[in-house]
């Protein structure tokens, strides 16, 4: 790559995944020599760039925080404003930009002056959100951590509370983050299990990068994506759910986003939902969410759900 301003530009996309990057596969990345790249480095550098230089067989460059923000274009205030955004929209599910949040959020941490970390951090001690009810919020250091370790293949323990509250400790080889059904999942091989496993990060607490390397492991699934999607279909109890529901498509599908499964028009005044879940008690409540009349077909065990939560609330109401 000839063009000196484009492999600078490119250089320092490299280095803002947060890895140590060999100056030999830098590089072959950018088809020059290590003598071009060591040069190009000290060019980040006079710009402000805190690139930091390891020795040894496994040393490399890594980008660092610095005593000053990098020429980002960015002042303090608007740098602290866009993590504070970043860390919310990674926090909470809102559709289509958790993982990109989450990408931006780690890049920007990463070289973020301590003086404005400890800023951002007591905003968001001092500030509480009204939670979005659709699903579980998680901390965005949390993610931001396993993004992180995900990246650099690096081991990363925290405490993992189970569905039944159990409280355990985990040592785990990180793979991906995956977002799905409005939950964040963290994919990673528990090396105390011996195991691939899929955690969910709202119940992951004190996680944190050990340092040590993850050796290369085959997923047993296409991709990240695929394994999450297979394993929470396999887990057991499942339910199954056929209703009828007594409203127009288009109007059920705005009440329901990215409800508990598909939706199929039958006529102009009512449709069909197809779902599945892992507890009756949350489809339940999502059905008498949207607000219209509705008949269940199916599994028998919703019907009987319904039945008996209807009965309390008649006699809670004095009926």
């Amino acid at each position: 790559m000839s063009d000196t301003p484009a492999r600078l530009l490119t250089l320092l996309s490299l280095l803002q995944t947060p890895r140590e990057w060999p100056g030999s596969e830098l590089a072959e990345r950018l088809r020059v020599s290590p003598r071009t790249i060591r040069r190009d480095v000290d060019r980040l550098r006079d710009l402000g760039y805190p690139v930091q230089a390891t020795m040894g067989s496994v040393g490399g460059y890594r980008l660092m925080a610095g005593a000053a923000m990098p020429p980002l274009l960015l002042d303090d205030e608007e740098a602290v404003a866009i993590a504070v955004g970043l860390r919310a929209a990674a926090g909470s599910a809102v559709d289509g930009i958790e993982e990109a949040s989450v990408r931006a959020l780690t890049k920007l941490e990463q070289v973020l002056p301590s003086r404005l970390r400890h800023r951002v951090s007591t905003l968001g001690a001092a500030t509480v959100p009204v939670r979005d009810s659709a699903g579980p919020n998680v901390d965005p250091e949390v993610l931001t951590v396993l993004a992180a370790a995900a990246a650099n293949t690096e081991k990363v323990r925290f405490g993992y509370r189970s569905w039944n509250g159990a409280e355990t400790r985990r040592l785990v080889e990180p793979h991906r983050l995956v977002t799905a059904w409005r939950r964040w999942y963290f994919v990673g091989y528990d090396n105390d299990r011996a195991d691939w496993r899929i955690f969910r990060v709202d119940r992951i607490t004190e996680a944190r990068a050990t340092g040590a390397r993850a050796a290369p492991r085959a997923l047993p699934a296409e991709d990240a994506a695929a394994f999450v999607t297979e394993r929470l279909h396999s887990l057991e109890p499942t339910y199954r759910a056929v209703a009828t529901l007594h409203a127009p498509f288009a109007e059920v599908v705005g009440r329901l986003g990215d409800g508990p499964g598909d939706l199929e028009p039958l006529d102009e005044h009512s449709c069909r939902l197809h779902g599945h879940t892992d507890t009756l008690e949350w489809l339940a409540f999502r059905l008498m969410m949207i607000g219209c009349e509705f008949e269940v077909h199916e599994p028998p065990e919703l019907a009987e759900f319904l039945r008996g939560l209807g009965a309390r609330v008649t006699r809670a109401s004095g009926g």
